[in-house]
């Protein structure tokens, strides 16, 4: 009787080693190529300030001149194509403006002209972002990368859990060999699996979140009993032209330690104005901290401060900065960098190992 389990234990292992073969040569290469994207896109801001100097290096002003640059900025013909636009900082000290159809646009932070259109169908970094996020396929190709992404869980749980061969044996099983070619490949893809684990599994577990962010966020809230985010409120439209020195102004008294990064566009009637900003303490870049304006009136009549949420919350902010290292400094950004490399080395090392595998029975009888 102490023995019926085995059985099932072995036909539970046999899938189990099925499933990781095959959804590693069936998905493994779309994996690879989405995180070698991502390896890449984590210098995304130091590679930008490289190619385009001209968006570099230049004086930010004070809020008060900003807000007259944006008054010209809004007042043109791009600026009126764009749905959100991005205050200077220190590291890109330009606009930057998010047209409706995508493309990039950035600005004179002094006079509001144009220095740069960044196109969405011909810039490297961006068809590089589309594609690890998109797939270059839109809401169906973030549908399918969060398959994916799934499936990479998978693969990384289940290859522990087969190959992981217990403490007192690990030193010598996990140990990688040079001959013959079977155990050298095997070797080398259960050694990397298992030392690279926990980092796998935040890079792909936290970018498998970013798929389902939406839905991830509102089981976190729930999980931690926390109330939903609020709607921002109606307000009254008035035929008055929207002053930004005032609406930069009053968004900076009523968060004075933050700092504006993020409007959103356009301004619509009956529709509150939203602009992110930054607490000190915060991950994301951007900040998570809203404020929500009456533009005509240049009056804050809301918004959320985002180091005052709850657990669940401020742990669903956490995992975009997480994922695309904007926190935890150069060397976690090296990590990953090192980390988007580990999926295409698992596919090619898994892969001579099966063929390795397949070749040994044929010349065990050619042999004979």
């Amino acid at each position: 009787m102490a023995r019926a389990p085995q059985p099932a234990k072995r036909r539970t292992r046999h899938v189990l080693k099925t499933l990781h073969l095959w959804l590693g040569l069936s998905l493994g290469v779309l994996l690879s190529l989405v995180t070698l994207a991502g390896g890449v896109l984590v210098f995304e801001q130091p590679l930008l300030a490289i190619t385009h100097p001209e968006l570099a290096g230049r004086a930010v002003p004070d809020s008060a001149s900003l807000g007259r640059t944006l008054d010209r900025i809004l007042a043109s013909d791009e600026g009126k194509s764009l749905r959100s636009i991005t205050l200077p900082d220190e590291a890109i000290t330009a606009f930057e403006g998010s047209a409706k159809n995508r493309d990039r646009l950035y600005f004179d932070p002094a006079d509001g002209r144009l220095l740069l259109t960044r196109s969405a169908k011909r810039d490297p970094l961006m068809i590089l972002l589309d594609w690890h996020t998109h797939l270059l396929s839109g809401p169906t190709g973030e549908t399918v990368l969060g398959i994916v992404a799934f499936a990479g869980l998978f693969m990384l749980c289940s290859g522990v859990w087969l190959y992981w061969p217990g403490r007192r044996r690990a030193v010598t099983h996990l140990r990688p060999h040079a001959r013959p070619p079977i155990l050298r490949w095997a070797s080398w893809h259960r050694m990397v699996g298992v030392v690279a684990f926990p980092l796998l599994l935040i890079t792909v577990g936290t970018g498998t979140t970013m798929a389902y962010r939406g839905a991830v966020r509102t089981a976190l809230i729930q999980w931690f009993g926390e109330p939903l985010p609020a709607k921002p409120p109606s307000i009254d439209s008035v035929a008055v032209k929207v002053s930004w020195p005032d609406v930069l102004a009053a968004a900076q008294a009523a968060a004075p330690d933050a700092a504006i990064t993020r409007i959103s566009l356009p301004v619509r009637e009956g529709h509150a104005l939203m602009m992110r900003v930054r607490q000190p303490g915060e991950w994301n870049p951007n900040g998570r901290s809203t404020l929500w304006l009456d533009p005509y009136a240049a009056k804050v009549i809301g918004g959320e401060d985002a180091t005052r949420l709850g657990p669940g919350a401020r742990l669903a902010n956490a995992l975009f900065p997480i994922h695309a290292g904007a926190v935890g400094g150069g060397l976690w950004r090296v990590m990953l960098a090192i980390s988007a490399l580990l999926p295409g080395f698992m596919l090619v090392t898994g892969l001579l190992f099966w063929r390795a595998r397949r070749r040994r029975p044929a010349a065990a009888f050619r042999a004979g």
